[in-house]
């Protein structure tokens, strides 16, 4: 007959076999979840974005002042005011009167007149419109 110290070798041996194979069974687990097969997820609700509407530019009277993400307004710079898309946003505006188009960057918020989507600098207005005309109708678009 074996001894009591036999069979607490025998299920310490056991024992030690199923630990180890559980911690392989959870490594193995983990490890094949981190490599998933799925396509990365990005944004394409960003790239995608477009909206058509009116555009304006900026009176004079805003030069130098602090714009909502305390940048200094400068009128000669391709800038824009947008109601909702992030700053540092860069976007494609284009005249869909004469298909001529402008980057700007947005650094405020506004405009802030009903049925206007975007308020632009005259440096980047005059690139799409005559100045004389005020307001134009744009697509806008984000770029990267």
């Amino acid at each position: 007959m074996k001894s009591f110290n036999t069979y607490s070798k025998i299920f310490c041996y056991y024992l030690r076999v199923i630990l180890v194979s559980a911690l392989l069974i959870v490594l193995i687990s983990f490890v094949n979840g981190c490599s998933s097969h799925m396509k990365p997820t990005s944004q394409p609700d960003a790239f995608e974005y477009k909206k058509i509407g009116i555009a304006s530019y900026y009176a004079e009277n805003f030069q130098s002042r602090k714009t909502a993400n305390e940048e200094i307004f400068n009128n000669n710079l391709m800038t824009a005011a947008h109601k909702t898309l992030p700053f540092g946003t860069n976007v494609l505006v284009k005249n869909l009167s004469n298909g001529k188009s402008v980057k700007v960057r947005i650094n405020d918020r506004g405009p802030f007149t009903p049925n206007r989507i975007i308020d632009l600098t005259k440096a980047a207005f005059s690139r799409i419109e005559n100045i004389d005309k005020g307001f134009t109708k744009v697509e806008i678009a984000i770029v990267d």
